[in-house]
């Protein structure tokens, strides 16, 4: 495929910076109109990359993109999925650039091309790729699967619309497997490939002590500090060794046998070089796991935000009425976000002290998933993999979480595989997102050769 890339190169940058500069953010309703521009001209890449139809389809919630190609009846149909919706950019200030003016650029650290801007990775770059390896092999005429496309816009949000969608149309997207882009390798000098991921339960915990804000000189020390309080309950939900406390949680945790986690060593990982990434001198958690098991075989609870009182400029002496707090617990296959949503909220209140009151309100979750690595469509990924790169794929556990993977592998009764090209250096969810053109181009040759070991 590389004369192919070599030849249209240009052609793939005006595509693909046409879908960076629509500000497709699912987590701020005044860009709805900006998932109808994205869905849309998805609609059109697909249409002229070769699709026998593609449209907009709507949902409870953004729309989704699908398209396909038939090209045999009787041969296998691979359904990619991908999704079209970003991460806020904020904060503005740490960009160095237009968050959705893409920019080609040099990577600081390794001078390498890269393009700049939100979405570049995750998951409009990588979804592109897709788009690209489809329309060479038909081209070429070297196509000889059926192929489907579902692009959704709520990603970065839950997914809360689309398990119904995928419900209400199995019909319509009958495939033999999910191919997934939207992941990351160990590093580029080791591919990998996720045969699972971390479901995640996401709740908001708010805390209220007296009926309004009061003085910290007429209160203070003879009423309850929310926030105080809410610090205290919070501490105490993982214990000295990194487990967490909440009864119950480790029930439907299976524990990997000394093989799979022998396998899963095979990645490499220099500790020093990731504590000098992130600029911190000791890694934390829980007791007897490694960093990678950590990360990926084990479930673990995280404060994602936490707020209460005066927190503008100079000082205000006040006892806050509420503290909230933002909490999210990644999961391992066999936990299921409703059993461990409804086990924490038990547990939160139940811990709560008789002076303050507490509320949770429950985000939508997602549960996690596993695939074998000796399916045909793993063995396929890797040999393809393995030529682009010279090196065999290791197999490795995604720490994040695709909630709708799990759902449409239950619904569909077909198993994601996900392809990932994306790198830690990407930043993605950050401040200067980007995607080396090396990878960009290297998942669309290991996407074409795929279709040809599948």
């Amino acid at each position: 495929m590389k004369p192919y890339i070599e030849t249209n190169k240009r052609r793939f940058f005006e595509e693909l910076f046409s879908l960076l500069r629509i500000p497709s953010i699912s987590a701020k309703p005044e860009h709805k109109p900006d998932m109808y521009r994205c869905a849309e001209r998805l609609t059109e890449l697909l249409k002229e990359a070769g699709a026998d139809e593609a449209g907009v389809f709507e949902t409870a919630g953004n729309p989704v993109v699908f398209g396909k190609k038939t090209v045999d009846p009787s041969a296998k149909t691979v359904l990619v999925y991908g999704h079209y919706d970003v991460q806020p950019p904020e904060p503005l200030e740490k960009w160095r650039t237009d968050p959705f003016e893409p920019v080609l650029s040099k990577d600081p650290q390794t001078g390498e091309d890269a393009i700049y801007c939100r979405g570049a990775n995750d998951d409009k770059g990588q979804l592109f790729m897709h788009l690209k390896a489809f329309e060479y092999l038909l081209r070429e005429g070297k196509l000889k699967h059926n192929v489907k496309f579902i692009f959704e816009g709520e990603e970065e949000i839950g997914s809360p619309s689309l398990p119904a969608w995928v419900e209400a149309n199995k019909d319509l997207l009958k495939a033999d497997v999910i191919l997934v882009s939207d992941t990351t390798m160990i590093s580029e000098k080791v591919p990998s490939i996720n045969c699972g991921m971390r479901g995640m339960a996401y709740l908001e915990v708010t805390v209220t002590g007296p009926n309004k804000d009061l003085h910290s000189g007429h209160y203070g020390g003879a009423v309850a500090n929310p926030i105080n309080t809410l610090c205290d309950m919070i501490s105490s939900l993982i214990d000295k060794d990194g487990r967490i406390t909440v009864p119950g949680f480790y029930d439907d945790v299976v524990e990997l046998s000394k093989e799979d986690r022998a396998n899963l060593a095979r990645a490499p990982f220099d500790m020093e070089e990731y504590k000098a990434f992130l600029d911190i001198k000791e890694v934390k958690g829980e007791k007897g796991y490694t960093t990678l098991e950590r990360t990926g075989i084990r479930p673990c609870l995280d404060v994602c935000g936490i707020w209460g009182g005066y927190t503008g400029v100079g000082s205000k002496t006040v006892l806050p009425s509420t503290a909230h707090a933002k909490i999210s617990m990644r999961l391992v296959p066999n936990q299921t976000a409703d059993k461990i949503t409804e086990l924490f909220e038990r547990h939160i209140r139940a811990i709560a002290p008789p002076y303050v009151k507490v509320e949770v309100q429950r985000s939508k979750g997602g549960n996690g998933f596993l695939i074998p690595i000796t399916s045909h469509a793993y063995q396929a990924a890797s040999k393809a993999m393995a030529e682009v790169y010279g090196i065999e794929p290791v197999p490795s556990r995604g720490g994040g979480s695709i909630a709708i993977l799990a759902d449409m592998q239950r619904i569909l009764g077909i198993d994601p595989l996900l392809m990932g090209f994306g790198l830690e250096r990407d930043t993605i969810h950050s401040p200067n997102e980007s995607y080396l053109l090396r990878q960009l181009f290297a998942g669309m040759e290991s996407i074409a050769l795929f279709y040809q070991y599948y």
